[in-house]
């Protein structure tokens, strides 16, 4: 379990095919505290580390996460939105996510607006999910309240801070990012389905 609130930003460093897997290698400042088998999100996906190596440690991800994410397209350098899984005797600042990514998104439009900027992002519109406004969303990792809501649309806003400390500050028209739609209305939506 994680909360959306980017902790720092990682380096990819080295990405090695191994048959249907990636095994995908990252600098960030908070590597001397993790260990074996802990989870990392990066860009929203929740990925174990499989080794460490001085300031460098190692995920893996399977076929299915290539599938669904944008993992696939990864390239050495890029930055990426990090975050360790959530302590329970701490607060959750964010929402509940879980590393679970739902849809490849798209940024469609970008706006500055009385020092806050506006992203606007399109996602699958045969999709059983939705946004509401006000409701939480995860965009890359990042926990974010929807302010303008559609059938497959919405758009967020981004206070200086969040875009200085997040890969938000990398985002063009065009940039695909992983979704995660909030647990609850993930639910409701399955059981409106079923309903139906």
């Amino acid at each position: 379990m994680f909360t959306g609130i980017v902790e720092n930003i990682g380096t990819i460093k080295k990405i090695i095919k191994d048959q249907t897997n990636l095994h995908i290698s990252v600098k960030c400042d908070f590597v001397n505290e993790l260990k074996i088998d802990q989870s990392v999100l990066h860009n929203g996906i929740c990925l174990t580390v499989v080794s460490i190596e001085d300031d460098i440690y190692t995920v893996t991800a399977v076929k299915e996460t290539i599938a669904v994410t944008t993992i696939g397209n990864w390239v050495e350098g890029q930055a990426v939105n990090l975050e360790r899984a959530m302590l329970f005797n701490g607060r959750l600042d964010g929402h509940i996510v879980q590393g679970h990514v739902d849809h490849i998104g798209k940024c469609v439009s970008i706006e500055e607006v009385g020092g806050s900027t506006y992203f606007g992002f399109e996602f699958n519109d045969q999709s059983i999910h939705t946004t509401i406004e006000k409701g939480s969303i995860t965009i890359d990792g990042t926990s974010l309240t929807v302010v303008d809501s559609g059938v497959n649309t919405f758009k967020v806003a981004i206070i200086p801070y969040t875009k200085e400390h997040t890969i938000f500050k990398y985002y063009r028209v065009g940039t695909p990012v992983n979704l995660e739609f909030d647990v609850i209305g993930k639910y409701v939506a399955k059981l409106m389905q079923i309903r139906k």
